[in-house]
């Protein structure tokens, strides 16, 4: 079968491709651009890549176009596949209807992560501790697990299917959370924080995606769900089939006592370690690779679904977690250039940006942080959060805060970066509300000394900053 993905460079998109890819179809594909990590992905994985927005990239009438929700309904590719009567389909309805619908009467059970934060590292995580017990689960992810050097992965038949679940809207055609049809039978919720502004314009249409979510697990499945989190757990009360709680000491989980919790011991040498409580019993220590407290608890949800509702052995993943490579983008190091360590991390959420940066100063307590942000997401590129990201830069030693990156958006409505520098400095944190990203990287490196840890945080590509700011450092 010939399939044609528009807006084949997404994180998702680009993984369902690689899907159909190994599956053992002709897959080709559109978009406008086709930046790293997913571009060069895409070709070395054998995907036919066409730029732009084109008609005659559907002229070739492939069996199926799959439309991703990058596209609007103007878009001049996906109206020449459906005007000119192509069978046409949504990323998600694909996923469902392909890889998790009953195969020779055996199904792939859907392990979902869903929540604001920590869904990409989690997958990622879920996915390489079911591999390590023998399970052979799939795979696809919004990112590029190190451990897989793929985004995606077939698995055995009957196997887990570990999916992130993502909350945003499926194609202009289909207005309904992607996540909905990804047939959820073990589910992670890691926090339900008001996010994509876009589509939910307040918080209570945000949480209907989620209660949806829930409300689609079975009465045999389970969900994994942080007790930190307010929403989390009223969404979980909502739940049909068995409810397994986690935290990690310090968490404030309201009326709920933690199944699964973690006391996590002091950061060092690149490890964070944490011992590991089941039912109140001591199970052990674990050492993993990932900083920060987000992590901890990252790694504690995917022990406590792998064990649980994968039926893995619990010694086996808990050690397993050390071995974990990570993702692309999380918390990357790019590099030491002079004895400055560098990083690029994904952040975008103040939520996100806060953890990101408390957990890069917990493994370089004693250089200097040195935070640059792009705000460049529908909600980050707004005044939702105006006053949070003052807070979220609270670790660091300067923020340098990028032009916004949606232009279109109109001034009163705009993040305000000159007022956030203000505030920051007023509680004498250095900080720049840069007028051109090469005054960011000049900042940056002009400041830097050796023992100094510089993190580059967007969900974009910012434009392409990371190798200018590592070649300056040479200099």
């Amino acid at each position: 079968m010939h399939v044609h993905l528009i807006g084949v460079a997404g994180t998702g998109m680009g993984a369902l491709a690689g899907l159909l890819k190994a599956q053992g179809h002709r897959v080709t594909g559109s978009d406008l651009a086709f930046h790293p990590p997913m571009g060069p992905a895409l070709r070395a994985w054998g995907i036919e890549l066409m730029e732009g927005w084109k008609p005659e990239h559907v002229a070739s009438r492939p069996d199926l176009v799959v439309v991703g929700n990058v596209c609007r309904k103007d878009n001049p590719e996906a109206r020449a596949a459906i005007d000119g009567g192509l069978r046409y389909a949504s990323f998600p309805q694909v996923m469902e209807e392909v890889f998790l619908a009953p195969e020779g009467g055996v199904a792939r059970p859907g392990f979902v992560v869903a929540g604001t934060h920590g869904k990409t590292t989690t997958t990622s995580l879920l996915a390489f501790l079911l591999r390590e017990a023998g399970l052979n689960p799939g795979l696809l992810v919004g990112g590029i697990p190190k451990d897989f050097s793929v985004s995606h992965r077939l698995g055995g038949a009957g196997a887990p299917f570990v999916i992130e679940g993502d909350e945003y809207d499926s194609a202009f055609f289909e207005k309904t959370p992607k996540f909905w049809r990804y047939r959820p039978s073990r589910v992670i919720l890691t926090s339900c924080e008001h996010d994509h502004v876009d589509i939910y314009p307040d918080e209570a249409s945000y949480l209907a995606a989620f209660e949806g979510l829930i409300d689609r697990i079975p009465d045999d499945g389970l969900l994994v769900a942080w007790a930190g989190d307010r929403n989390v757990r009223a969404l979980a009360r909502r739940a049909r089939c068995e409810v397994r709680f986690y935290g990690i000491h310090g968490d404030d989980c309201g009326d709920v006592s933690p199944i699964w919790y973690a006391a996590p011991a002091k950061a060092g040498g690149g490890i964070q370690p944490f011992d590991l409580y089941g039912g109140g019993t001591f199970l052990g220590r674990v050492t993993s690779p990932l900083p920060g407290m987000h992590n901890v608890r990252n790694a504690l949800a995917a022990i406590a679904l792998a064990s649980e509702g994968g039926g893995a052995d619990v010694a086996t993943v808990m050690n397993a977690v050390s071995r974990f490579g990570g993702v692309k983008r999380r918390q990357e190091l790019l590099g030491v250039i002079g004895g400055v360590f560098v990083y690029e991390d994904f952040a975008h959420h103040p939520t996100a940006v806060f953890e990101t940066l408390r957990a890069l100063r917990s493994f370089h307590p004693e250089g200097r942080l040195l935070a640059a942000f792009e705000p460049r997401s529908a909600t980050a590129s707004r005044r939702l959060h105006q006053d949070a990201y003052v807070d979220a830069f609270a670790s660091a030693d300067l923020a340098v805060l990028a032009p916004v990156g949606r232009p279109e958006i109109a001034a009163d409505e705009k993040l305000d970066t000159d007022a956030i520098a203000t505030e920051l400095r007023a509680r004498d944190t250095d900080a720049l509300a840069a007028s051109s990203l090469d005054e960011v990287v000049r900042k940056l490196t002009t400041d830097a000394r050796p023992g100094d840890a510089i993190v580059l945080m967007s969900n974009g590509a910012f434009g392409g900053i990371y190798d200018r700011v590592l070649a300056d450092l040479v200099r």
